[in-house]
């Protein structure tokens, strides 16, 4: 069994706990990965708060990256010493695995909120030999060491730089792949992003990458505002200050092509809807906790509107990330300015700076 270090979830909404546990030897479909660093994404936080009904204790954490350290009897790709980034877990057997869209897996849920593999058991063991909930998106990145599958584990190159990376396996992919490969915009297009957490910004990003004319980044932040300009929001609403749907309509007076619902509140869900044009489509991708319901206007679908959900960005991780790399590499996807360090030591401090709106995107370096 390996010796690893990591940050606990033990009570609903409280801090997370370090301690040191115990990880089994990967199973024949595993591999174990010595983390280098984990990205800090909101989902992580609900989880903490039990708005997914993850059984606690748990180890989060599903912006992984590191080293293979070794590989189960049945991995065929990947060997001890490959560079990974780690993304969401898919069965890669059922039929929407099968027919190329892993993001719509029929045990998705499971395979990423379980808090265990499908037959019960987990590979982590606190200090007594207790078995805990972890197996989170078949990473829990928040420890110096994971066990993973091969089916959610990227090879990169040797010369990405692995601490930078992880989060492109989950947050920066949504936001990207909510642009890029959901909305698919037409160059000309408009397009209005609500929230301007790590994933609104991903998605100006790409919304500039696919030639969208018109980017209007709405938010509470003034600093993070002003960033999404550097980053290529062409404009920019303070929800704070101004009517976000009127704000729109004066910069698009027969409303966005197409709108982007990052923050999970279903007030701000509404305005996504209102302020779309006709056809007009929404993406929904905010993480709320289970039971979350918004209201909106029948009659705003009845003239070629269209609503979406997005999970994951409809991403294909092992496509789509070295995509990601390839843009961030040109300049023309500069992710690394959302983010700042922590250790791991550090991981409460890290939400807390996320939650208050300090910090975008938070990584963890791990100590080895």
């Amino acid at each position: 069994m390996k010796q690893a270090y990591a940050a606990i979830s033990r009570e609903k909404s409280k801090p997370l706990v370090l301690e040191c546990i115990g990880i089994e030897e990967p199973r024949a479909d595993e591999i174990l990965v010595r983390i280098v660093a984990s990205g800090v994404c909101h989902t992580d936080m609900v989880v903490r708060d039990q708005g997914y009904d993850v059984p606690q204790p748990v180890v989060l954490g599903h912006e992984g990256a590191g080293i293979v350290e070794a590989v189960g009897s049945g991995v065929k790709g990947l060997v001890p010493g490959d560079h990974v980034a780690l993304s969401y877990a898919y069965c890669g057997k059922c039929e929407k695995c099968s027919s190329g869209t892993p993001y719509y897996c029929e045990d998705f849920f499971g395979r990423n909120f379980r808090g265990s593999r499908p037959d019960g058991t987990c590979p982590i063991h606190d200090a007594h030999g207790t078995q805990i909930s972890g197996c989170f998106f078949e990473q829990s990145s928040f420890a110096t060491y994971a066990i993973a599958s091969e089916r959610n584990a990227v090879k990169i190159s040797r010369d990405v730089p692995l601490e930078l990376i992880g989060p492109l396996g989950c947050g920066l992919q949504t936001g990207a792949g909510a642009v890029l490969n959901c909305l698919k915009p037409q160059k000309g297009s408009s397009i209005a992003i609500f929230g301007a957490g790590a994933v609104g910004m991903a998605a100006a990003m790409a919304a500039k990458i696919a030639g969208c004319t018109k980017i209007i980044v709405i938010d509470l932040n003034d600093e993070r505002l002003e960033l999404a300009i550097e980053l290529g929001a062409t404009h920019t609403v303070n929800a704070r200050k101004l009517d976000s749907v009127k704000a729109i309509r004066e910069i698009v007076p027969a409303g966005v092509d197409f709108s982007l619902e990052c923050t999970s509140s279903p007030r701000v869900f509404r305005q996504a809807v209102d302020c779309l044009g006709t056809p007009g489509t929404c993406g929904l991708v905010g993480s709320s906790a289970l039971g979350t319901e918004g209201v909106i206007d029948i009659g705003s679908f009845l003239f070629g509107r269209t609503l979406v959900g997005v999970v994951e960005g409809q991403s294909v991780p092992s496509e789509f990330v070295p995509q990601l790399i390839e843009y961030w590499q040109q300049g023309r996807f500069p992710f690394d300015k959302l983010v700042q360090f922590y250790e791991l030591d550090d991981i409460n401090q890290a939400m807390a700076d996320s939650e208050s709106g300090k910090v975008i995107k938070p990584i963890l370096r791990m100590k080895h």
